[in-house]
């Protein structure tokens, strides 16, 4: 029998991709469909939300823009911590004692020097922007919860992570859109960007989705995991690789802009916990994860 399992943030980039997982898999899970609209800022609109009561949460939902945080940090600890809050306690009011999986960010760790990558759980959060306290903060939080409740608490650390569907405010996502605008010959020949000799961790968002449901069956309660790919790549490198999946000669050009001050050149985390704990691996290749970015953006740009 499927064990029912309730998603924050269902319309978000990972929310939709979880959606269609579930709904093509004839996996252990089956997504919990709530009747109404809610709000995790108002707690009364979570009263009464689940006519059955979910086996495992895995709470995504959350404002993810660090350039937003900056701009208004107390919505962003309102939405990220208060929000965290109030699901927790309608949880609990409802005789919720399943397990419950924080999403968090790779982002809390902060800057880390060069001889300390790849990044392992054991490194301590040292936050940098008001995005990354909000999420420390509702980790530890839903870890106390676990502690005072009994509930099984974990918490995820997810790294970058690209894929089709993801909004063209994050780096890989704008390129690949660009390409497509070029093509279609809406924009010449020249892609705007940023900092693009810093390396980050991305991951394939289907194997991000396939971490939190290994770590909702096999995960340890209490424990922190990084969700990453284990290997650094340039975001020069994967735009050219775009570039060559899609046949056009690029010209780059240094939008200031786009220009965030970057003192994290490189990143690159460990997912040896991960995979020691679940057997956990990353399945899908950056070329097939750009391939399938171009032709989402192919089709978006046709209906912009």
């Amino acid at each position: 029998m499927k064990k029912r399992l309730f998603v924050t943030g269902l319309s978000g980039f990972v929310g939709q991709h979880i959606q269609s997982r579930l709904q093509a898999d004839v996996a252990k899970w089956e997504l919990l469909t709530v009747p109404a609209r809610y709000d995790l800022g108002n707690p009364q609109s979570l009263e009464g939300l689940w006519p059955q009561l979910p086996d495992a949460v895995i709470h995504l939902a959350g404002q993810t823009f660090v350039p937003d945080a900056f701009r208004d940090p107390a919505r962003t600890l309102n939405i990220n911590l208060l929000g965290t809050l109030n699901l927790l306690q309608a949880l609990k009011a409802r005789g919720f004692t399943g397990t419950f999986l924080y999403v968090s960010s790779g982002d809390v760790y902060g800057q880390v020097s060069e001889d300390h990558l790849p990044i392992t759980e054991l490194q301590p959060p040292c936050p940098r922007n008001p995005y990354a306290v909000s999420k420390l903060a509702a980790e530890f939080l839903s870890l106390q919860w676990g502690l005072s409740e009994g509930w099984p608490v974990l918490v995820a650390r997810p790294f970058n992570h690209i894929g089709s569907g993801q909004k063209d405010n994050f780096v890989i996502a704008s390129a690949a859109r660009q390409i497509n605008r070029i093509k279609q010959g809406l924009q010449a020949p020249q892609l705007e960007v940023g900092d693009i000799d810093v390396t980050r961790d991305f991951l394939d968002v289907g194997d991000v989705i396939s971490a939190y449901l290994a770590l909702l069956e096999k995960g340890t309660p209490g424990q922190v995991y990084n969700v990453c790919s284990g290997r650094e790549q340039s975001i020069r490198s994967l735009i050219k690789q775009l570039g060559d999946l899609a046949q056009i000669d690029l010209q780059l050009v240094q939008d200031p802009a786009r220009l965030r001050r970057a003192d994290q050149r490189r990143v690159c985390g460990s997912h040896a916990m991960l995979a020691q704990t679940t057997g956990w691996a990353p399945q899908i290749t950056t070329q097939q994860t750009l391939r399938a970015i171009l032709s989402d953006w192919e089709i978006r740009v046709r209906q912009e």
